[in-house]
């Protein structure tokens, strides 16, 4: 999770991008923490940026083809907010199927558009 992290943060740096870095940074956690929670055996994933002037796109693709679930708010449950992060910080985001698993994306605005 550090490592997409800071893959995404060095990128947005080094593209001069005006995204929010630690929206996206965040974001890119919570996507990549449930692989790591939810995808069964060996779990690989691709971490995909893109950046134009209006959007920064910032996806995970994985072999699972289960799609995450925006749960309700439990106060019990110390877990499980990750998807209702993206779903309130992000402009846009979803999932698509993609080679027999799946692409969970998000997508940002710069501010002020």
């Amino acid at each position: 999770m550090r490592v997409a992290r800071h893959v995404v943060l060095e990128l947005m740096r080094a593209w001069g991008v005006p995204h929010d870095r630690e929206d996206a940074a965040l974001l890119v956690t919570e996507l990549v923490a449930n692989v790591v929670d939810h995808v069964e055996g060996d779990a690989e994933l691709t971490l995909e940026i893109g950046a134009s002037e209006n959007w920064l796109r910032i996806a995970v693709v994985d072999g699972s083809a289960i799609r995450p679930v925006v749960r309700e708010l439990s106060l019990d449950e110390p877990r499980g907010r990750g998807m209702r992060m993206v779903q309130a910080i992000a402009d846009r985001w979803g999932a698509e199927d993609h080679l027999g698993g799946k692409r969970v994306w998000f997508e940002l605005r710069p501010p002020g558009r």
